[in-house]
């Protein structure tokens, strides 16, 4: 009789891949039957020792079982990210005010001018138009005063929100603008997807603090515990890296080896979250500061583009045109 011992990751969302692990798994001759809560998945791998589970759409979220039809008792139970909000347009991640209420952008095709650029989603669900003249919306962050920044990618300039969601010009001249984050000293740090790290003074003049390799898609960029900027931007090389950045420009690599890395956020307890998407599908991976070179799979899911975390527990996650929601933290392995 075959048993389960173990799964991995312990999250996911629709289209992620779950290993089940244990011994003796009914596959031959034919694979077994596995469901994720009440759907039946597909398996895109099989062994006696091992099973890999495609994660259906449709799911309710929370915590899901996933049962075995030919074993009767063998049960594992993973987190599901349900779906908050669909019909956006995501560049980069979407962004967490102090009050739990998440920003979320239509950025549409170059020059596109939708009729709402930036949504609110409040802690109920209910969505809200917030922001509407801003062409090509692309990266979201706000200051230490909780004032909402927004980058557009069409004319390389960054806007600050008033709290009417009237946007003024803050900055130009910024390429193409794809990443923003605050540093520790106020300022405000773009990312020009050409190859360039911007710091905006407080007269809103930038000046380029750093070049890195053009990216394909965008730069996404967020600010560590040790006061370093940490720079993704995926490109056409087989492999790619997360960068380190000093704020006096000086470049580092930070950790290695990822496929297309995008964006990145710091949990409450200074761990770096990556989102890697590549092929159709993707992973939220861990990197404590100390071990870079030890990067946890967390999250398996469809192609995701960025994340953010909820100051009230949970983790928003964002795919092109839907954020999913996770309600719990993500413990270690």
């Amino acid at each position: 009789m075959g048993r389960l011992t173990s799964v991995r990751p312990l999250y996911a969302i629709e289209g992620g891949r779950i290993t089940l692990e244990g011994d003796g798994f009914p596959v031959d001759p034919a694979v077994p039957h596995v469901r994720v809560g009440t759907q039946p998945a597909r398996l895109a791998a099989a062994s006696a020792a091992s099973l890999t589970v495609l994660i259906p759409a449709g799911l309710e979220g929370g915590s899901t079982a996933i049962r075995i039809d030919e074993l009767p008792g063998e049960t594992a139970f993973v987190e599901i990210g349900a779906p908050l909000v669909a019909g956006v347009h995501h560049v980069d991640s979407p962004a967490y005010d102090r009050h739990g209420n998440l920003y979320v952008t239509f950025s549409g095709s170059r020059g596109q001018q939708a009729p709402v650029a930036i949504f609110v989603v409040r802690p109920d669900g209910t969505r809200e138009p917030f922001v509407s003249d801003v062409a090509n919306p692309t990266s979201l962050a706000f200051d230490r005063d909780g004032r909402l920044f927004v980058s557009s990618r069409f004319d390389g300039s960054v806007y600050r929100v008033e709290p009417d969601g009237k946007a003024a010009l803050y900055a130009s001249d910024l390429g193409v603008a794809c990443g923003l984050a605050f540093g520790p000293d106020g300022h405000l740090y773009v990312g020009d997807r050409s190859g360039s790290i911007l710091r905006v003074e407080s007269e809103r003049q930038a000046e380029v603090i750093a070049t890195l390799p053009a990216s394909i898609a965008a730069f996404h960029l967020a600010f560590g515990p040790d006061g370093h900027l940490y720079v993704t931007g995926p490109t056409l090389a087989t492999t790619d890296v997360v960068y380190r950045v000093s704020t006096a420009g000086e470049v580092t690599t930070f950790c290695s080896g990822f496929g297309r890395p995008q964006g990145l956020a710091f949990d409450a307890a200074g761990h770096l979250y990556v989102v890697d998407a590549l092929a159709g599908s993707s992973g939220l991976y861990r990197i404590r500061l100390d071990a870079p070179d030890a990067p946890e799979l967390m999250l398996s899911g469809g192609p995701l583009i960025g994340l953010a975390f909820d100051p009230h527990g949970g983790i928003a996650l964002a795919a092109s045109e839907v954020v999913y929601k996770l309600s719990v933290g993500l413990r270690g392995l």
